[in-house]
């Protein structure tokens, strides 16, 4: 019988950043979109993970990016919510609602529509906040995964999320 709900590639991922996180000394905690709760299911697949993960904030809609990660609305209407300015504000909120020591956020578009000529289906924004952060070191990628498919697209966010939170994966600035 199969212990996990979740990918095997998946739930060994979240298992090294379980294992390198407490080794590290670090508490993390996640802000999802576009993965609604994929990245800290993986994390929990982990016995022992309450060691390191604090929490999860999955904010599909942008009132929720506002309201429970103090996301700036003027910044979602001016960049849009798939963008590397929400990431980080979402990954900023996140450390600061949680104090954790490190989160990183996930929003984009899985599809199978919101896709625009210059969002298309498949763009996926991460950033990534430590406590104490200045904003000019933050660190924040987009990733353009294709149409792939939902669930495919969503695996594969999920996947690079988990990457940030390895301290290997994560640059100190």
């Amino acid at each position: 019988m199969n212990e996990n709900l979740l990918p095997p590639e998946l739930v060994a991922l979240a298992r090294r950043v379980i294992d390198e996180n407490r080794a590290a000394g670090r508490r993390l905690s996640v802000a999802e979109s576009c993965t609604g709760g994929l990245v800290s299911a993986a994390l929990t697949e982990i016995p022992g993970s309450s060691d390191v993960f604090d929490a999860g904030f999955v904010t599909y809609s942008d009132a929720a990016k506002t309201r429970l990660l103090g996301v700036a609305s003027d910044v979602i209407e001016t960049f849009g919510a798939v963008s590397l300015a929400t990431a980080w504000a979402m990954a900023h909120g996140a450390v600061a609602k949680s104090g954790s020591d490190i989160a990183v956020a996930i929003t984009g578009i899985a599809g199978p529509s919101g896709g625009t000529d210059r969002k298309p289906v498949g763009t996926v924004v991460f950033a990534l906040s430590r406590a104490g952060d200045d904003p000019e070191d933050a660190v924040t990628d987009q990733k353009d995964f294709g149409d792939q498919g939902r669930g495919g697209i969503r695996l594969q966010a999920a996947l690079c999320a988990l990457e940030l939170l390895l301290p290997t994966g994560s640059p100190e600035p």
